[in-house]
């Protein structure tokens, strides 16, 4: 694979994107170093890599020309790391062309700023699409929009049309004059795990044939209906939320063939607040999402319950009390300080608190000074959240020192019935050894209300994880890492101990000692950039560790 380098004031390099390209044999990269170009650029029957070099910050702007500031036809196109502009035309265009956009900032004014037609395969992955009358359209085209936000744009977010069936998920959508997804013309892509929000007419559209499947789709702050199926369409919502809408939130006509399930909830438009706050604080987690339907599920219950009995009405009885089944690294201990500010949130705890404890916290060294630590424990975290991680450490089976730890449970039982409304109790640990912990005492599992299951993180998801982990920290990773990284990641994901986004912290840490060795090695000061880049040769060094 030849690389071809473009940097404006480094002597033997291209000094402009196009006469790089004249120059590029299909296959090629062209790597581009820091700066604004002032270019627009048309391909055709090429395949060619756009991308930035590491931690660089590369503008390709095509304001004021009449014509898309990257067109390509009958290709293959990728864009890696790029800042990508338009003024009154699109900004990326492609026809027959296999495009991919990975973690790319596309920009348009009073054009679409992505433009997919007639292709048999596209990928935009990690991307923003702002500013532009259009975000994304696809017409004729099977893909993916993967983890990409499209916010402030005039018009539609994402329009799929012409019998399209691309995957869009992991998305936001945001800041929308017309709706966040319009679907028509025979189209059926899969929406699943994304937000659409703050949108001038529906939040998703649905005409013309089609048969959308919406999954764990969030809808909210939408000034038309939340999701709107016309006369003639079919498809599948299963699983969705649509919240603070225009009514009804769900729109199914007459001549319109679609399957509900696992509807999560449909609420009307009421004030914002901090449940609204908290519950997208959930929802911006990566994965988990089975587990986030569940919370939505419970919160849903809660408030119908609490606004029950504002009007008087009757209320079952209901227990706050979760197991959280899983592995470790899969977030338990995040969601569970979250659903101790919900229920804060929603009036059912004064304080919402966050209390976490092992069975060390909980077992004492003789008879009778179990009861008496654990009710300590307990009578401290009333108003709140006690989390009892490794639960089931405290069976007899699991535990050791006697039947200590079946003192605990015991009396945790107990304690549990006396204080039923105010106190939320979650155990966590392995699924397996959690059916054992619920064994020990005949009474224990009645006193929880639901098994919240936690999978494990996919590769995929670990990138993202440690795409974050790396931001937070601010670093800048190259784009080149990701294969190393997904590799890694795959080979580690089976093993007997896997911790999921544990391991991905560790490796980030092993990352920053590779990095710091490399730069050491330099025998001078680092640049800046220098400085926050980490390149796949640290990720290949930490994961040999």
């Amino acid at each position: 694979m030849r690389v071809l380098t473009v940097a404006a004031d480094r002597p033997g390099a291209y000094s402009t994107i196009g006469s790089a390209l004249l120059d590029a044999p299909d296959g090629a990269v062209v790597a581009i170093a820091a700066g604004t170009y002032a270019e627009t650029l048309e391909l055709s029957g090429r395949s060619v890599t756009l991308q930035a070099e590491a931690g660089a910050t590369v503008v390709l702007d095509g304001d004021g020309a009449d014509w898309p500031t990257l067109r390509a036809v009958d290709g293959a196109l990728t864009l890696r790391g790029l800042e990508v502009r338009a003024g009154d035309n699109l900004a990326v265009s492609v026809d027959r062309t296999a495009l991919t956009v990975e973690q790319c900032e596309i920009r348009s004014r009073t054009r679409p700023a992505i433009s997919v037609h007639a292709s048999t395969t596209f990928t935009v992955d990690r991307c923003t699409v702002a500013g532009a009358e259009t975000g994304i359209v696809v017409e004729g085209a099977g893909g993916r929009i993967l983890d990409t936000v499209v916010r402030d744009v005039a018009g539609d977010g994402i329009v799929v049309a012409l019998g399209s069936d691309p995957l869009i998920r992991g998305c936001t959508v945001t800041g929308c004059g017309g709706r966040g997804i319009y679907v028509y013309q025979y189209s059926r892509p899969e929406l699943t795990d994304t937000t659409v929000s703050r949108t001038g007419t529906d939040g998703i559209g649905v005409a013309h044939g089609s048969t959308p499947t919406i999954r764990r789709v969030t809808v909210q702050d939408t000034r038309g209906a939340g999701i709107a199926f016309t006369p003639g369409c079919g498809g599948v919502v299963e699983g969705c939320r649509t919240d603070n809408t225009g009514l009804p939130g769900l729109v199914i006509p007459d001549g319109a063939d679609v399957q509900v399930t696992e509807q999560a909830s449909v609420r009307p438009a009421e004030s914002g607040g901090p449940l609204e706050d908290l519950l997208g604080e959930l929802d911006e987690m990566v994965g988990l999402p089975g587990v986030k339907a569940e919370v939505h599920a419970l919160v849903d219950e809660i408030q119908v319950n609490e606004w029950r009995r504002a009007a008087g009405l009757s209320i079952g009885a209901v227990s706050h009390h979760l197991i959280f089944a899983g592995a470790p690294g899969t977030g338990k201990t995040t969601v569970a300080r979250l659903y101790g500010k919900l229920l804060k949130a929603l009036g059912v705890l004064p304080h919402g608190e966050f209390t976490e404890v092992s069975r060390r916290d909980l077992v004492g060294q003789y008879v009778g000074h179990t009861a008496e630590k654990t009710a300590t424990v307990f009578e401290k975290s009333l108003g709140g959240v006690l989390f009892i991680d490794e639960a089931y450490t405290l069976s007899r089976s699991a535990g050791t020192g006697g039947d200590f730890g079946q003192e605990a449970i015991d009396a945790l039982v107990k304690l549990m019935e006396d204080h039923r409304d105010e106190i939320a109790i979650i155990v966590a640990g392995y699924t397996t050894e959690m059916d054992d912990f619920l064994a020990a005492n005949p009474g224990l599992a009645s006193r929880f209300s639901k098994t919240i299951e936690f999978e494990n993180y996919s590769a995929e998801e670990l990138l993202l994880i440690t795409g974050r982990m790396v931001a937070g920290g601010d670093y800048l990773l190259d784009p080149a890492a990701g294969e190393p990284l997904t590799a890694y990641f795959d080979r580690i994901a089976h093993g007997a101990n896997f911790g999921n986004a544990r391991e991905a912290r560790r490796l980030v840490e092993a990352m920053r000692k590779a990095q710091s060795q490399r730069l050491r090695a330099l025998g001078r000061m680092p640049t800046t950039e220098e400085l926050r880049s980490l390149l796949a040769s640290d990720v290949v060094s930490a994961a040999g560790h």
